[in-house]
């Protein structure tokens, strides 16, 4: 469960809310350290690591973006690094904040922001936004309504089932980078749940059969967490190219 406040439509996950604001802040001053540090002799691992960061969402951009603006570089950076912070939080072992938590009087807490779908939503959203705004800009209003209803057969007749096509394409965008998101930390974070849950299953008289789940729990989370590294990862570089890509559509003028 999440700590929230209100009720309804209107909850706020109070808990997403820190997390996501704390691992932005501490992002941005990451790279504000490493920027600070620049020298043109020999580089402090902060500057290499906010190099290498600038390289690597560079080269992205020019993979697959084929338009021209200046925003899609840092927005490609910060996307990146505050997801790949925010899906992190799932390495933290799960009884530790929660118990931190209860000392101050909380007793739900959710530490990991990505896990959460109204922040994922909130994130896709927030592409959706973007690709609207620059397919408007870019096309114009006529060009943009052109083609959503004009594509992919390019006969009056069919602008009703263009129109179908097209906005399932468009709508599909914002719920499929929110759920992949979303469904994969989920799932990462279920099962570090259920390795935790193996001590609770030993037999508490039996001091062979403690050791054995105790053990056994920690190679599992050992080897899960291992694994879940590349997973992060892996899904933080996937939000930021389907992001990047997805505004280099919007930039497309056909």
């Amino acid at each position: 469960m999440s700590l929230g406040s209100g009720g309804g439509f209107w909850t706020l996950n109070l808990d997403t809310i820190f997390f996501s604001i704390a691992l932005g802040i501490i992002a941005i001053l990451l790279l504000y350290v490493g920027a600070r540090r620049v020298s043109t002799g020999v580089p402090g691992k902060v500057q290499n690591f906010a190099e290498m960061m600038l390289v690597f969402a560079d080269n992205q951009v020019k993979d697959c973006f084929h338009g021209k603006n200046k925003v899609i570089g840092p927005l490609a950076l910060t996307i990146f690094i505050w997801v790949f912070l925010m899906n992190f939080m799932d390495i933290v072992p799960v009884d530790i904040l929660p118990a931190v938590a209860k000392l101050a009087g909380i007793h739900y807490l959710k530490v990991v922001p990505t896990n959460d779908l109204n922040l994922t939503f909130a994130m896709s959203l927030s592409v959706f936004f973007l690709i609207l705004f620059y397919s408007l800009k870019v096309k114009g209003a006529k060009g943009f309504i052109k083609e959503l209803t004009m594509q992919p057969f390019n006969n009056p007749l069919f602008i009703p089932f263009n129109l179908l096509l097209e906005l399932v394409g468009l709508i599909a965008k914002p719920i499929s980078l929110s759920l992949r998101l979303f469904g994969n930390l989920y799932a990462g974070e279920l099962i570090f749940i259920l390795i935790a849950l193996l001590t609770l299953n030993a037999n508490s008289s039996s001091i062979t059969s403690g050791v054995t789940m105790g053990v056994a729990q920690f190679l599992l989370a050992t080897a899960w967490s291992i694994f879940h590294i590349l997973v992060i990862t892996l899904q933080a570089f996937i939000f930021m190219v389907l992001t990047i890509v997805y505004l280099s559509l919007a930039h497309e003028d056909h």
